[in-house]
């Protein structure tokens, strides 16, 4: 019986490897969406690699529309990675206030997920980062700036995904991110009608900080869990002031009829 001869692997392309090198540090969002790119030269000594091979790397990324590059402007993340909840279906959720609700369960079993995974997984790097959104959302709410608050509240939990190192957890909460936004921003300035409800979030926050910062996954779920059920009792409470308070407008009118 006469043996084959033997055949070598087909070689992966040196292009093929920095594409996938990329693509990885997209996802895990090293590089995020509407990002620039570092310089060519850059990237090559980094991935230790001929430039010609680097630019075909991108090309393929660019023809496949993950990247764009911009004539004597370099090469940027495109802004649609993670944009799959659409503008239309943003304006509508965040126009019609019965949805608010069903935005906090979401945000309960993601960022409940989000939260427990950070607490395992944080690298020193990623402990680095949350500390610093948190400190600086600390600052905001010491100054009680609320427009300033939501932006970094918002920062601080995908903060909080990024530790996670899931990239499906985090992209689909990067793409909440607008929604999310408008969220915080209407529930703070809801709830900071109530003098002590600043205090009390804030509190909430450290509580979800320091129990990613001590390791400790159930805590932190548990954190965000406190954390969203306080939101949501409070905003149920201001609706059924606002219910008692129109009846009793509507009541005087009819009375002076």
């Amino acid at each position: 019986m006469t043996q084959r001869p033997f055949q070598r692997a087909k070689q992966t392309k040196i292009s093929d490897l920095i594409m996938q090198e990329l693509e990885s540090m997209i996802l895990d969002g090293t590089f995020k969406a509407g990002q620039k790119l570092p310089p060519e030269r850059e990237l090559a000594e980094r991935f230790e690699v001929s430039r010609p091979s680097l630019r075909e790397a991108i090309q393929k990324l660019a023809a496949r529309g993950v990247v764009a590059t911009k004539h004597g402007g370099g090469t940027y993340v495109s802004d649609q990675i993670g944009s799959s909840f659409t503008d239309p279906l943003q304006a509508l959720l965040s126009s019609h206030d019965e949805f608010l609700y069903d935005q906090l369960e979401f945000r309960d079993a993601l960022e409940g997920l989000s939260a427990y995974y950070a607490a395992l997984r944080a690298t020193d790097a990623d402990k680095a980062m949350l500390t610093q959104r948190y400190e600086a959302l600390l600052e905001a709410n010491r100054q009680q700036d609320a427009q300033q608050e939501s932006k970094l509240d918002a920062e601080f939990h995908m903060a909080i995904a990024e530790c996670a190192h899931n990239v499906v957890l985090l992209h689909t909460l990067r793409s909440l991110f607008a929604i999310l936004e408008n969220s915080i921003s209407a529930n703070l300035s809801n709830l900071f009608e109530k003098k002590a409800a600043r205090g009390q979030v804030m509190t909430q926050h450290k509580a979800l900080y320091e129990a990613i910062m001590a390791g400790k996954p159930e805590e932190a779920r548990a954190a965000v869990h406190s954390h969203l059920v306080f939101v949501e009792d409070h905003l149920l409470k201001m609706r059924r002031e606002e219910s008692r308070i129109q009846r009793s407008l509507r009541r005087s009118e009819n009375a002076n009829r």
